[in-house]
């Protein structure tokens, strides 16, 4: 089919009143696993390349992107792409020519003021060409080896008054909060803050993202979306069910040097690990607001 748009994946799963499972993508292992993974419960999804794995792969965006456009070209259920935590106008500039429909603006670290000023420019050039953007407003700790942000910390919970300030001087079209979730996070221990889920949902006119999704439970995921989370983003329990089962075959045959040996069972997993969540986010619903 068609490779789809993320806003009509959006705009579906809004109607449906369902969240929608975004994964991050580093490898093509990834794409691939992500793909067979929402075959298998026929669930739409977003396949996701960050920033950071655009500079793992040397800076080079197209030869990734074109492998998940091929992938999500060829799916048997609805399959977009979106460049996520963009911190370089360059790279958000060459999304709308490598296949992507959309991409997620980062300027959650700068001054409110400058947060706003650039996210507004970006929204502006991502309109113009077709994009749907998403920003950040608050601080989802964890990235790029920070440590999780206290409950207390200054930004570590997105003020609902703020958000609807903030989406109506940039407008963004999606808005990931602040409210519990920590991104890199290995065990499934985040407690989500579902009355503020539910005032945001009542104050943002856009459909609400969750980041750092991986660090929460199946239980506290269902009951995210069903307080007003629509995006589930979705990275580190891929990696968590890939790295062992390649140690694992490593250990068990220390000579093996064929990849294809400890890849092909490593995504398999991930893949058992997409289906399992696209089942959660996608199965669940929201309460009416």
């Amino acid at each position: 089919m068609p490779v789809a748009r993320t806003a009509d994946l959006l705009a579906s799963a809004v109607a449906d009143g369902r969240g929608l499972p975004a994964f991050n993508v580093i490898t093509l292992e990834h794409a691939e696993a992500i793909v067979s993974g929402a075959e298998l419960t026929g669930s739409p999804v977003v396949l996701q390349i960050s920033q950071n794995a655009v500079a793992y792969h040397g800076g080079r965006l197209l030869p990734l992107a074109r492998a998940c456009t091929e992938l999500a070209a060829a799916a048997k259920v609805p399959v977009s792409l979106h460049l996520d935590h963009v911190e370089d106008f360059d790279l958000l500039r060459a999304s709308a020519a490598a296949g992507f429909s959309s991409a997620m603006y980062d300027a959650s670290a700068l001054p409110h003021d400058e947060n706003v000023k650039r996210t507004a420019e970006a929204a502006d050039w991502a309109h113009r060409h077709g994009l749907h953007l998403e920003a950040e407003l608050g601080r989802v700790g964890g990235k790029d080896g920070e440590p999780p942000l206290s409950p207390h910390a200054p930004g570590a919970r997105t003020d609902p008054a703020e958000a609807a300030r903030y989406v109506a001087e940039t407008g963004v079209d999606a808005l990931a909060v602040a409210v519990g979730s920590s991104h890199a996070m290995t065990t499934r221990t985040a407690l989500l803050d579902h009355e503020l889920i539910r005032r945001l949902a009542e104050a943002v006119p856009v459909p609400l993202v969750l980041h750092g999704s991986s660090g929460v439970a199946d239980e506290e995921l269902s009951a995210g979306i069903a307080a007003g989370l629509v995006k589930v983003n979705i990275g580190t329990a891929l990696n968590t069910a890939f790295t062992p089962v390649v140690r694992q075959r490593l250990a068990e045959e220390p000579g093996l040097t064929d990849p294809r040996r400890y890849l092909a069972p490593a995504r398999s997993a991930m893949a058992e690990t997409v289906a399992r969540l696209s089942h959660v986010v996608g199965r669940a619903h929201r309460a009416a607001l």
